[in-house]
Formats: structure tokens, C-alpha cells, sequence
């Protein structure tokens, strides 16, 4: 495994897909940005966040897992009192035992994770189980509310998916050292893959920012170009591995506040994290409107529905309410201009209770 990892972190920095967000002098996302994330499916922005904002999330995230229900199943926190994420409707909070994989080898999420990893030991000082996945997070912090609204990173997604661009969902993953769970490999998308007119942008990206960073042994692992290649039988790719350390795969090798711009369609997953860093992911995705527009989706995220023009508008009030929340707290920053909502009469204003608006938004997540 540590020959593994470091021939990985090696491959990995020898692509070139890395570098500040940069743009043509007519605004449109630079050339080169746009050649590396079709070419590999992924793209490291480097230093993206700066040293104010990464303090507020670490402040934000803290205070979530703090709140949460101290075990799973509770309705307390660690206080005593009501536990975040109870009384929603829509899935929260998500919990795994130490070093485990949730999800491979199981139906769940669709089926789309068809081989388990690894699960090393864990040392039995271990919690039983802990929080390494939580969803609808921007109903809990108002600075991942705050990053949402980075006017640089809605510019690129304008640039990649265009200016009429949707929301996915957002999550947080948690993958603290000795607990941190696999996710086992799988591509994102569950519908469209038999359309004649999927192409590698048909699924959407995720933004992927990276508090602590990440290395070769808590970061996501990616096989470069899949993305491009369709609908893969995953199962078939191991099997003919003879492992689940996937030769051609490479980690996300990140700095703090570095943002990993990563195509839905790569096949991708991380390994339990048996190394002695943490990583905390807040991540966010977008897609075309085309994408889900009049499309009946759901069944991971949210539940079966179609996605026509008034859901999309409901599920994209949170970009301007991030933007208005964003240009408060960095009122210097020239703030995203959302194209879509340009004439709408009711403008999404940011306040200290914004939040409690936000309950259950991810009902409406648009997951394809």
C-alpha cells in the first residue's frame, strides 16, 4: 500500500492540471483549464480559499459536529440538548464504522458501488461509528453557505456548464485519521447513460475544497479519462486488476483551501484512512440545465420526480442567497452575477436567520 500511494502522489503531480483559477481577458474560463479537465476529468484550482474563510469553516464545521447527535440514532448532541439534523426530512447525517466501506459490494446509492475495499483494523479505542458523510450542509453553516457563493468558482461553473448552470447537492466528508470509511469506486451518474447525447459534461462536476488538505492516503482517488468512456463495468475493472488498487487511478493531491474541480463521470473513491491526517471536504456540484430539465430522477439523493422549471428555480434560490451571503462577509470581492434569476422579482437576501429557511432545501437536490 505505502508504494502504492507514493507511485500514485508521484503520477499525480505529473499531470498538468493544477494552478490558480484563470480567465481569458473576455472572460471566458483559460483555454488550458479547459483542455486538462477534459483531458483528465479533474483539475486541481490552488489556493483558492484564503486563510480568513478556511478559519470560518473550520470554525462552522466544528460546531456541526459538535451539535450532531452524539451517537447514531440519538436526538442529543454532546449537550444535552436537541441534536442537529432530528427533526429534517431529507438525509443528514451519515455514519460508518472505522476503516469500513459503507457501501461497496451493496445496493445502496443505486447499486453504483458494485466492489468492496479494503477494511483495515481499526485499533480498538475506536468509536463504534462515526459521521464520515453529511448532506444538505449548507442548512448548517452559514460558511459553507458563504464558499458556495465564490464568485471565481460560479464563474467556472457558468464557463463549464453555462450561465443557465443548476445546483446538484452539497455534502460534507469527514475522514478523520484511524476512522475515516471508504468510498468505494463508482461514477456518479445514474440516468443518461443511454442517450444518444451524452458526452463527458452530461453528469455535471463537484467542487471538492479541501480544508486540510489532502494526500495520496485520505484523498480521492481517480482514473483519469474515464469520464470520457461511457457507462464502466466497474466489477470487470477490478476483477481484471486483480485488486482494488486500480494501476491507472491517481489522488487528488491538495493544499489547504485548494478546490478540486471533478467531473461526476470519472470513476473515482477513497480509501479508509489509515494515515495520520484529516480531511474535510466541503463539496458542491452543478449541472446543465439541459441536463435535468423535464428529466424524472432521484432515488440516491432525493426522492423520483421531475425536474421541470419550477423545481429547478425553488433548488437554485440557494446560489443567490449564497452570493448575497458571500458579498456581506467580502464586501470587497465583486459578487457572481446569476443569470438566471436576473429579472426575478423576489431577491434572496441573507440574514442571521437564513438558515432556518434553508431546512430540508435538499429535498429538492436535481440528482442524475
Amino acid at each position: 500500500m505505502g508504494n502504492y500511494f507514493a507511485v500514485g502522489e508521484r503520477k499525480a503531480l505529473g499531470l498538468n492540471n493544477r494552478g490558480p483559477i484563470q480567465f481569458c481577458d473576455d472572460g471566458s474560463l483559460s483555454a488550458h483549464i479547459r483542455e486538462a479537465y477534459s483531458r483528465y476529468g479533474f483539475y486541481v484550482f490552488q489556493s483558492v480559499l484564503e486563510s480568513r474563510e478556511l478559519d470560518d469553516l473550520h470554525q462552522d464545521i466544528e460546531s456541526i459536529l459538535s451539535h450532531a447527535p452524539v451517537t447514531q440514532g440519538s436526538k442529543f448532541n454532546k449537550f444535552g440538548k436537541k441534536a442537529l439534523g432530528v427533526d429534517c426530512k431529507a438525509p443528514t447525517f451519515f455514519w460508518a464504522a472505522p476503516l469500513s466501506d459503507p457501501f461497496g459490494g451493496t445496493p445502496d446509492a443505486g447499486g453504483r458501488h458494485p466492489v468492496k475495499m479494503p477494511e483495515p483494523c481499526p485499533d480498538p479505542n475506536t468509536p463504534e461509528k462515526a459521521i464520515f458523510l453529511i448532506l444538505g450542509s449548507l442548512q448548517f453553516s452559514h460558511a459553507c453557505l458563504r464558499t458556495y457563493g465564490h464568485p471565481e468558482l460560479l464563474r467556472v461553473a457558468a464557463a463549464i456548464n453555462g450561465e443557465d448552470f443548476t445546483p446538484f447537492n452539497e455534502a460534507l466528508f469527514i475522514k478523520k485519521p484511524g476512522v475515516g470509511a471508504s468510498v468505494a469506486w463508482h461514477q456518479d451518474g445514474l440516468t443518461h447513460w443511454e442517450s444518444d447525447e451524452l458526452d463527458e459534461g452530461t453528469h455535471g462536476f463537484n467542487f471538492m475544497a479541501q480544508l486540510y488538505g489532502s494526500t495520496a492516503i485520505n484523498g480521492v482517488w481517480v482514473v483519469p479519462g474515464t469520464h470520457r468512456l461511457g457507462k464502466i463495468d466497474i466489477k470487470k475493472m477490478v476483477a481484471a486488476e486483480g485488486s482494488p488498487y486500480l494501476r491507472d487511478a491517481v489522488p487528488m493531491i491538495c493544499e489547504p483551501g485548494d478546490v478540486v474541480m471533478s467531473n461526476r463521470q470519472l470513476v473515482h473513491g477513497s480509501f479508509a484512512n489509515t494515515g495520520n491526517s484529516t480531511r474535510v471536504t466541503v463539496n458542491f456540484g452543478f449541472h446543465r440545465k439541459s441536463s435535468v430539465l423535464g428529466v424524472k430522477a432521484g432515488g440516491v439523493h432525493n426522492a423520483e420526480a421531475i425536474y421541470d422549471a419550477e423545481r429547478i428555480e425553488d433548488r437554485s434560490r440557494v446560489i443567490a442567497l449564497a452570493i448575497d451571503a458571500r458579498k456581506k462577509r467580502f464586501p470587497k470581492e465583486d459578487s457572481f452575477y446569476y443569470k438566471p434569476f436576473a429579472d426575478r422579482s423576489i431577491k434572496d437576501v441573507w440574514n442571521t436567520h437564513s438558515l432556518e429557511t434553508l431546512k430540508d432545501y435538499n429535498l429538492l437536490d436535481l440528482s442524475i
